[in-house]
Parts: structure tokens; sequence; C-alpha cells
């Protein structure tokens, strides 16, 4: 059964509230030796299963022949070495072999060239450990960084190593970049040399606990992948786990993590929870270190398995959990370390909130209502059980609507921004609330049907000026409401581009594990498909988020954007012809809005930084580099602060760096948003052109 109610982006939550490993009593490292893992029967039976799930019930028809083999490996090689630090040429070579095999293979539930592939990979990734593990004691003294010496950031388009002689260079400069990341962090090198030593040694000892299980999800991954970015397998452990994880059960920290090269990175915050609340932890950001309590010892977690990392940030409700990040925006230069208490992720604190802000707008006091919507949620048991008051977003909205209507205001901001979806049906339902009635989205199957969703009672329960603001987290169901308001010119879009995921995915059993794939896609009455584009606002805000990082568009194997044949509705008034003076509008109150500034200050050095395409291995001219960034950052905060009669810092510290204005300054109110609050401004303006159309009409 299609589960259409699962649209919210949901890739790897699973991973947050997986049991921990069984802790065994290891030997030293020196004592070990790897074992050569073999694929199971089970494996091997589920194999073929998602071979012929696939075939049949994948949205896209993909034949498994020679071109998806060759990508199929690219993809694993991807998955197991994605810096190129571990296989030489002459790997690759050999595995060249596998080319043209690994479809004809895999039908048959041949998964012998895929742990081939993976014992090697098990001991080049032993020689590189012991590499750096014999040059973290003395030998780390010798390391010479005076040299004009780089490595890139980015090495995943790199020729691969001629032979081991190149690749130790490359470990060695590995080596060096971490050790410099160490001293910018203010450690000495007696200290660096523990903690390197004791890294190393950790995932010598993870690397010896390796199991058939690690390989087969791996390289069977790497097959799903070719699909689309959202079809995944789960190991018999993991598919228990995102069980659990739907119960939303457990206590943590409210962020979906995945596992990247050596680092845990965070793919997003989930709305409302602990780290989204704290305002520090950002998508993209990488944690190499966790914490217990405010006073717990750091523990390295650069190269652990992402459930234990998990288990390491997983705790008691009320308690704190320290996090060492390396942020997103990359300076190469030290982490920093913020602390988040574990929390449930409440649904009330989920559900939909309102507000409303006054604003004095050419001359004259408005009030307008903002609805904040953090999910597309809805309680289907106490639905299916009868309970007339069972909570959804819609119930929810409607509600407050009438409160808002009691309250005279003058307009509407519906905030989505961090909306990651979740049920179709509420999107649905919603839309409804704002449109005298016609259809809502589109759901395109893999055979091609169309299933037109409507707006599902044909009553409108606000029919007044409408904007909804929305970012680079907002996605599906978010996108869904968002486009349908931009199709039926019922509301202006303003904020960021949208994430980008119009597609459906289900859970199917299998064997051994289960398999998530995607079986639809979603298309806006327009016809356009909110897949990979996503909502084009009609406004634009500068984006928090680097949209190279963040969003559909940046994952390997998206399905694309296309359109269908659009179906009958009727459109409202054109907002067309208003939204370049809106824009002009909105341009100049933003060059003097210090909220605004700061943002643009922020982006533009973000951009600046990401342009870097190496980091210096020379201590000085890195460190330089590190200062003067730091010293931009001072200065934006400080020009942020004096427009708002702050007194200047000093120095930035993980306290005051990098929060920005509302909402991301939690001290403020929900209320003095700076985006909130433009958001209404540029509102007014198109109430008041509006206006005056239809006077100069008259």
């Amino acid at each position: 059964m299609l589960n259409l109610a699962l649209t919210r982006t949901l890739p790897l939550l699973l991973l947050l509230l997986l049991s921990p490993l069984a802790s065994a009593k290891l030997l030293p490292p020196e004592q070990q030796k790897l074992t050569e893992l073999q694929p199971t029967r089970e494996q091997a039976i589920a194999s073929v299963n998602m071979v012929q799930l696939l075939r049949r019930a994948h949205y896209e028809k993909i034949p498994l022949d020679d071109e998806h083999s060759s990508k199929i490996l690219d993809r694993y090689l991807a998955s197991l070495d994605p810096a190129r630090s571990h296989f030489t040429h002459s790997d690759i070579e050999r595995f060249e072999a596998y080319r043209n095999e690994l479809d004809n293979a895999l039908k048959t539930g041949d998964l012998k060239p895929g742990f081939d592939i993976y014992n090697i990979y098990q001991q080049r990734v032993e020689e590189r450990l012991r590499f750096l593990l014999s040059h973290t004691d003395a030998e780390l003294k010798t390391l010479d960084f005076s040299r004009e010496e780089s490595i890139k950031i980015d090495r995943s388009e790199m020729p691969w190593a001629l032979d081991t002689a190149e690749l130790q260079d490359l470990w060695r400069r590995q080596l060096k970049d971490s050790v410099l990341r160490l001293k910018l962090n203010k450690k000495e090198l007696p200290e660096i040399s523990e903690l390197l030593t004791k890294r190393y040694r950790s995932q010598l000892n993870r690397l010896f606990q390796a199991n058939s299980e690690d390989a087969f999800q791996v390289y069977i991954n790497a097959f799903a992948r070719i699909y689309d970015p959202h079809t995944q397998y789960f190991s018999p452990r993991n598919a228990e786990n995102f069980d659990i994880n739907m119960s939303l059960s457990l206590e943590g920290i409210g962020a979906v993590l995945q596992a990247e090269d050596d680092y845990t990175k965070v793919v997003s915050l989930v709305a409302k929870g602990p780290a989204d609340k704290a305002g520090q932890l950002k998508p993209a950001d990488k944690i190499v270190g966790v914490a217990q309590g405010e006073s717990g010892d750091i523990v390295d977690v650069v190269g652990w398995r992402l459930d234990e990392v998990v288990q390491l940030i997983r705790g008691p409700k009320a308690s704190v959990v320290k996090l060492e990040v390396i942020p997103s925006d990359g300076d190469g230069g030290g982490t920093r370390i913020y602390s988040i208490t574990r929390e449930k992720v409440k649904l009330e604190e989920q559900s939909a909130q309102k507000s409303v802000i006054e604003l004095d707008h050419e001359g004259n006091a408005y009030k307008l209502g903002v609805i904040q919507i953090p999910a597309f949620y809805i309680d289907f048991k106490a639905a299916q059980a009868g309970d007339p008051n069972y909570k959804s977003t819609t119930r929810d909205v409607k509600r407050l609507l009438k409160e808002l209507e009691e309250e005279n205001v003058d307009g509407l901001v519906v905030d989505l921004r961090g909306n990651g979806g979740g049920s179709l049906q509420e999107a649905n339902e919603l839309t409804g609330l704002f449109i005298p009635g016609g259809p809502t989205v589109l759901v395109r199957d893999g055979r091609g049907r169309i299933d037109v969703q409507q707006d599902p009672d044909g009553n409108l329960v606000y029919g007044g000026p409408m904007a909804v603001l929305v970012d680079r987290l907002s996605a599906s169901a978010s996108e869904i409401f968002a486009g349908a308001m931009q199709d039926y010119q019922r509301a202006l879009i303003i904020g960021g581009q949208t994430f980008g995921k119009g597609t459906v995915q289900t859970i199917q059993p299998l064997n051994h594990g289960q398999l998530k794939l995607t079986l639809a896609k979603f298309y806006r009455i327009s016809g356009k498909s909110t897949q990979h584009k996503g909502v084009v606002p009609d406004i634009h805000f500068p984006s928090l988020y680097d949209s190279s990082k963040i969003g559909e568009s940046a994952l390997d194997d998206a399905l694309p954007w296309d359109q269908i044949r659009p179906v009958a509705y009727m459109g409202l008034e054109p907002t067309e012809p208003y939204l370049q003076k809106l824009q002009r509008r909105h341009n100049q109150r933003a060059a003097n809005d210090p909220d605004f500034t700061y943002l643009q200050e922020q982006t533009q050095l973000r951009q600046e930084q990401d342009t870097r395409t190496s980091l210096l291995l020379n201590s000085q001219a890195r460190k330089d580099q590190y200062e003067n960034l730091k010293k931009q950052r001072l200065s934006i905060e400080n020009r942020y602060r004096e427009a708002r009669g702050e007194a200047p810092l000093e120095t930035l510290n993980v306290d005051n760096e990098d929060k920005g204005p509302a909402p991301h300054r939690q001290e403020q109110k929900e209320d003095e948003d700076a985006f909130v609050k433009e958001a209404g401004n540029i509102l007014l303006d198109f109430i008041n052109m509006r206006q005056r159309v239809a006077a100069n009409a008259a």
C-alpha cells in the first residue's frame, strides 16, 4: 500500500534511535587481524528480492543493465572511499573487471563482487590507520609545518593514487591537517598526540568489529541509490529501530544524522526539538566530539560508527549533552562546542501556534496574524478511534484562524520555515481552508496514473490577504501547500527556494530487513513538479542555508524536475503585476534593516569561504587565515550590535558567535522575528497596492 501520509523528509532519522552496540572486551589493535567477510544466504535472498521489488514498484523503471552496473560500481567506490584516500589506481583497475558484471550478479544473488571489494577496502583502511598511528608519537614532532603545502577540501574527483607512496604522502597531509585543527583549538602537541593515538586505535578496533552486515548494507545501498537518494535498504536492526522511531518516544536532541567519510554529519533538525530551540547546531555541521553534562570530558568520535555516536548523544530527559562541531561554513580552523539539553520532541510544541504583530505602514497601524506550522501532523490513532478532539494541523489552524478573526487582523502570514512535511492528507485539507474549492495536488505513480487530490469540503475558512513564508528546509507537504497557494495566486510566497522533495516513499518488508523505495511523485495543479526545484518564492529573502549542501538538488541521483498536463482550476486575482515593485520595496527596506544586513553579510562571507578548494598546511599561514576570518565575523557581529544599540564585543566565542538575528537569537520573542516582520510589511505593501488599483478602477 502507498503510504501517502508519510511525505516527511525522514532520511536516517532512525539512526538517532539505535540501540547501543554490545560492549565486548577487545584485544589491543596490535594483536588483532582482519577477518575476511562473507555474505550470508539471507543476504543473497534479500538482494534478489530487492532487484525484483525495485523493478516492479519503483517510480523510475530503471533497467538493471551494464550501464547501471557501471553506476553501481562508481557509487559503491564513492561510498567506501569518498576522499580517495584508501584505494590505489591498481585497486581500481582490479575492480574494473566487475564494472559490467554487478547487474548480472545481483539478479542471481551473487554478492561475491561486493564483498571482494569491501574486504580489500578494509585492508587499505588498516594500512592507513597503522601508518597514522606510527606517526602520532615521536614522528609527530618531525612534521614540518613551515612548508608551503595544502590539501584539497573535496577530493571526490581527484585521480586515484598511483601507488602506496603517493597515498602515504596524502595520509601525512591529512595528519598535518588534523594537527593544525587541534592546534587552532589551543591544544598542545602532547595532548594532540594522545588524542590522535586514541582516535586511530579506536578506529582500528571498530574496523576489526566489522561483520558481513556492514559490507552488505554499504554494497546493497550503492545499488539502491542509483534509483534515487531516498531509496534505501535497512538492515534488520535498523528496520526495527525505524519502527521504534515512528512513535517518537525516546529522548534525544532532535537531529537527523548520517555518516559522511569519518564524520557524523547533521542532515536536519526536528522542528521545535532541543537542538532547534538551542539555535546553534546547523544542517551540514560535522560532529567530532560528544560529552555528557556541562563538565564532562569530550569523547572524540571521528571515525566512529554512526550508531555508536547516536548512543552517546542520546540520554535521559533534562540532561545536558555537549557536541564538539566542525561548523558547516568550513573555515578550516577550530571547532565549536554547543550544549544542548535533551528532551522529548513534544507534540504540543510541534503544533501550529499563532501570534499577532502590530506594524506601522505608510502612516497607518495594522495588525497581522501569524500562524507558525512546524510540521503537518495528525493523530491517526485518535482519528480512527472516533475521538472528536483528535489533533491535526488543519483542525488546529482552523481554530487559530477563528481566534485571529475575532482579533480583527488585517492579514495573515503562514510561517512554514523549517517545516519538513508530514501528512499529505493534512497538506490537502489545509489548502482547502484558504480556497473556495478545487484541486490541491496531483500524485503520479510509476505507471503514469494520476490521482487528483481535491479540497475535501469546499468551505472557505479564511479569504483575506495572505503570505506564506518558506526557506530551504521547507519540504514535501510544505511545498505542496506553498505551491497550491502560489498557483491559485491565493498568497504571496516569500523567503528562500524550498527543499525540492517531490517524491513519495513507502516501506516494504524483505526476508532480511526492509526496503524504503520511491513509488510516486507530486505535481502542483499547474502541472509543475515540486521535485528537485522546490517552490521558487515570489519575493526572495537572503538564504541561511547553502543550497549546494542542503536540498534535493544537492543529493546524487535525485529524480529530475518535470511537468505534466495541468488540471482545470480557477485562479484568483493575478499577483504577478505587483511582484517587481514589491521586491524593489523590500530591497529598499532590507538595505537599512540591521537583521537583513547581518544576514546578507554572513551569506556573502560563507560564499567566499565556499570558493576555497584547499586548506593551507603551513602553520602560520593557516593561523593567519583563521584569525582573519574571526576578525571578519567579529566585525559583522559588532556592526549588527551597533545598529541595535548594543555594546560591541571584544572577541567571539560559542555563546555569541553566529547566532544571528531572530529567530536564531533565542532571547528575542517570536514576534520580533525579522523575517516575519518583513513578510508582514510586504503583505501590507501588496494590500495597499491592490486597494489603490481597485480605487482607480472605480
